[in-house]
């Protein structure tokens, strides 16, 4: 089954900002005029509003209460379109200054292919697939997203659960399957459509949460050692039957130079040949222990300072 966003796009009274979230036009979007007809156009190209009311006559061209003096059929360019063109316009009778017709301009960007990546964080649960799109459209823009198992006509296809606004998730994956999984997300707002692809094999895409609850501990008359302990990320589900192997990076203040251990299988660690009263600082990351996928981003810092004589 799919699932797709759905936004109403409603044409707004020319009384009231189009959209408040850009700023103000600065020229007073005042007047009853009526509902404007809405109007999509690309930032940076030649804009044509048109006034199809005027039946080829010279109109006079307005943006709330200020005119924009006379234009001839077939309407008003707007060359090299910006946000500060954004607004509603009319146009009308240039003797009797009856209104012919309103329009609201709205500018943005069709979508381009969306740029996809997906991590299986809680494998073997779950596979969680995130993207972006450059340029922002700058307007409403939905996505339908779907999976698949295999690349063939006989691929069996999925919803992929929303999770967030740019975001989804699916579950009930099959491990050490060498058939790739296949994510499909396609972008559409008024100016057009993009799609983008991405294939993988679940392994591949392996990447832990960084390890939860760093603490660094001195050790009872112990003044050149340290007790690291921490603990697997929460979302990683199993890790009894999948464990991770952790890497540890420590540093001491004021030396430049990074200490690593890696990789390393159990949650705890004691640190031996420390500088005495140095404050040490402390970083976790986790990885699949069959090395599969890529290592997960760094825990929050954590520090301490060696036992120390009282």
């Amino acid at each position: 089954m799919r699932w797709f966003w759905v936004v109403a796009l409603v044409a707004p009274a020319c009384t009231m900002p189009y959209n408040s979230t850009r700023g103000s036009t600065g020229d007073g979007d005042n007047g009853d005029r009526g509902r404007c007809r809405l109007q999509y156009s690309t930032l940076g190209s030649e804009v044509l509003l048109p006034c199809p009311a005027a039946g080829g006559r010279t109109a006079e061209w307005h943006r709330g209460d200020t005119a924009l003096g006379s234009h001839p059929a077939p309407g008003l360019v707007l060359p090299n379109a910006s946000l500060a063109h954004e607004g509603c316009y009319s146009c009308h009778h240039p003797s009797t200054g009856e209104t012919w017709g309103t329009v609201c301009l709205r500018l943005g960007y069709p979508p381009a292919p969306p740029a996809l990546q997906c991590w299986a964080i809680r494998y073997p649960q779950a596979v969680n697939c995130s993207w972006a799109l450059d340029p922002e459209p700058l307007l409403d823009t939905d996505f339908v997203a779907t999976y698949g198992h295999g690349t063939g006509g006989d691929a069996g296809m999925g919803e992929c659960v929303r999770t967030g606004p740019r975001s989804c998730s699916f579950g009930n994956v099959q491990v050490f399957s060498l058939i790739p999984y296949v994510v499909n997300v396609t972008a559409t707002n008024a100016l057009g459509a993009a799609s983008s692809s991405l294939p993988f094999l679940l392994e591949s895409i392996i990447k832990p949460d960084p390890p939860e609850d760093l603490r660094v501990s001195p050790i009872p008359g112990e003044t050149t050692k340290l007790l690291l302990e921490w603990s697997p990320p929460g979302s990683w589900p199993f890790p009894e039957y999948f464990p991770l192997r952790y890497h540890i990076r420590y540093a001491q203040e004021d030396v430049l130079i990074t200490t690593m251990v890696a990789p390393y299988e159990h949650t705890s660690l004691t640190l031996s040949d420390l500088r005495p009263g140095a404050l040490l600082h402390v970083q976790v990351a986790a990885k699949d222990f069959m090395d599969s996928g890529e290592l997960s981003a760094w825990s929050a810092p954590a520090s301490g300072v060696p036992w120390m004589e009282p």
